[in-house]
């Protein structure tokens, strides 16, 4: 086998602001897996926030090129992953070689990456769309157009210095798509007193559930939050692994499980699996990617409760295509593989689903 790798700017169709930081685009490390003729293809977005700069991923890329390659074929190395995985490696990057082998192994069986990972039919699911800390009349406005296209869902952000900003975008959104779900996602930016006194006006509004409302770091604290919320608690921040999501299990309503976060596909049904009778749901989250990066989420999307992969319609230019999303569902391609494929290949370019 032979692994390669590019890496690409992804740039934002308007830049995203959230309580923490603004952001208008990033790099995507494209990962490609080839053997027999055959590529598979995986993506890494970098993130501050996870501390994966671009020169991080590039580094760990390299250090598992041996691994990979000494493999016989992508089958033992999807089938025996403890045998290339360095202890050391990023969960991002982890997802990312991931993909590109399910990918590749569902090729060589042609086969759709949802039935090698147990599930028959294909999944189609509305996802969120997200809306960024705006004005209440620009946020007004893309609520009415996102409503039009055919979303239902709609992910508000909050986090305003001035809580009364938050409840008026809301309220906004609210007006420009009043038959819309809408979700709330202050990324930790209230304390716990803050996160009680106003999740009650959040409800009244027609919020349906919260990510993630106070930092990080303080699950007792969340778990105190979700009991007396009025609408349910998803962790996100405070879930990042296996572990963390177990530790939460019971404790809060919802755990937002990204790929990028817990390590690629096996990992997140196997949190899936953890948190079953628990009480506690299964939100499929994503960062800012292209089709390529959300594709192995899109997977998987007939396990959750919440799902908000739309990453890759925040972009100006996706690169690639087969997901779907612009008109508020996501669905997972019947081709083998993942079922995406660049988006400037001919429709009649065998060698784009190589």
């Amino acid at each position: 086998m032979k692994l390669t790798w590019n890496t690409t700017e992804l740039q934002l169709a308007e830049p995203l602001r959230i309580s923490r930081s603004v952001m208008a685009r990033r790099d995507a490390v494209w990962v490609t897996i080839e053997h027999g003729g055959l590529r598979g293809w995986g993506e890494a977005v970098s993130s501050d926030y996870l501390g994966l700069p671009t020169d991080r991923i590039l580094r760990h890329l390299a250090a598992s090129r041996p691994g990979i390659e000494r493999l016989p074929d992508p089958e033992t190395a999807w089938g025996e992953p403890a045998v290339w995985t360095l202890p050391e490696l990023p969960a991002g990057v982890l997802a990312a070689m991931e993909a590109a082998l399910i990918d590749l192994v569902g090729k060589r069986a042609g086969r759709p990456a949802h039935q090698l990972l147990g599930s028959d039919a294909a999944p189609a699911v509305a996802t969120a769309r997200t809306i960024g800390i705006a004005p209440p009349v620009a946020a007004a406005a893309q609520a009415a157009r996102l409503a039009m296209s055919g979303f239902t869902v709609l992910k508000v952000k909050a986090g305003s210095p001035d809580p009364a900003d938050d409840l008026a975008r809301v309220e906004a959104v609210r007006s420009g798509a009043p038959d819309a779900s809408l979700m709330l996602d202050p990324n930790g930016a209230w304390t716990e007193r803050q996160a009680l006194d106003l999740l009650p006006g959040f409800a009244d509004l027609g919020v349906t559930a919260v990510e993630q409302p106070i930092a990080p770091g303080r699950p007792d604290a969340l778990a105190r939050v979700a009991k007396e919320s009025p609408v349910p608690v998803i962790a996100d921040e405070d879930a990042v692994s296996y572990e963390d999501a177990v530790a939460l299990a019971g404790r809060v309503h919802g755990v937002n499980v990204k790929l990028a976060k817990c390590g690629g596909v096996r990992a997140a049904l196997r949190i899936h699996e953890a948190l079953r009778g628990s009480g506690t749901d299964l939100m499929l989250g994503c960062l800012t990617a292209s089709s390529l990066g959300i594709a192995p989420a899109v997977h998987l999307a007939d396990r959750a409760r919440w799902v908000d992969l739309d990453g890759h319609l925040l972009l100006a230019d996706d690169p690639w295509t087969g997901i779907g999303g612009a008109d508020g569902t996501v669905r997972a391609a019947n081709r083998a593989g993942l079922g995406v494929r660049r988006a400037d290949a001919r429709p009649d370019d065998a060698s784009a689903d190589r």
